[in-house]
């Protein structure tokens, strides 16, 4: 279920990103509208709202198009899933390495006893994720959005370590930081069935006559 959710919100806010252009335009009534979303892999899911009636909506086309057209889209969006997940196949995550990163070191001041405050054993190593074009587009762009936060205004994603003692000991705990991220990046979720493209199919189309009904209620 929770695979669903997701995959409706992102569906959705894939599909709402973009605002229509707003201009009046009256609305033809109908008593009965049926809708169908087409070539789902062989799977016509048809969907019919009684009494489907408006005055006038800020829009250039039709309701009944509009909803066919938005249904389209969720059956593009779903192929383009599948096709992502279809390319990523079983590549294991790029591996990165002390060439992929800058690294300084400082003054710790956590786990280190005696050598505390006087050795550098801090870790401070920066990676440029603007300049790693040794990872995809799609990924590069992951992290960026992962990790905005912590990436600086020159690109650079900046990762500390003081887990251990050693200078060895906190490159080796930074750059597994750094692995991580990037295997969160590379991770590709499965495509939704059958039966979850049809759930996703359902939920969408009912946020679609909600937003219809909303822009009904607005020029009114």
């Amino acid at each position: 279920m929770a695979a669903i959710r997701t995959t409706t919100s992102m569906i959705l806010k894939e599909m709402f990103s973009n605002r229509l252009p707003s201009s009046s335009s009256s609305l033809a009534t109908s008593t009965s509208t049926c809708l169908s979303l087409p070539n789902l892999h062989g799977t016509a899911l048809t969907f019919t709202r009684r009494q489907f009636s408006f005055s006038r909506i800020l829009c250039a086309a039709s309701d009944e198009k509009k909803v066919s057209a938005r249904l389209s889209q969720i059956n593009h969006l779903l192929q383009e899933a599948e096709e992502r997940a279809s390319s990523a196949g079983s590549e294991p995550p790029p591996k990165i390495t002390l060439d992929h990163v800058t690294v300084n070191f400082a003054r710790s001041g956590g786990p280190g006893g005696q050598n505390v405050n006087k050795v550098n054993t801090k870790v401070d190593m920066r990676f440029n994720v603007k300049d790693a074009y040794w990872l995809s587009d799609r990924i590069r762009e992951r992290i960026m959005q992962m990790e905005k936060n912590r990436i600086n205004k020159d690109g650079e994603l900046v990762i500390s370590s003081t887990k251990t003692r050693t200078q060895k000991g906190n490159i080796e705990d930074a750059l597994s930081k750094l692995q991580a991220i990037i295997d969160a990046a590379s991770y590709v979720p499965p495509p939704p069935s059958e039966e979850q493209k049809k759930k996703i199919a359902k939920i969408c189309f009912f946020f679609i006559m909600q937003w219809i009904s909303e822009l009904s209620r607005l020029s009114r």
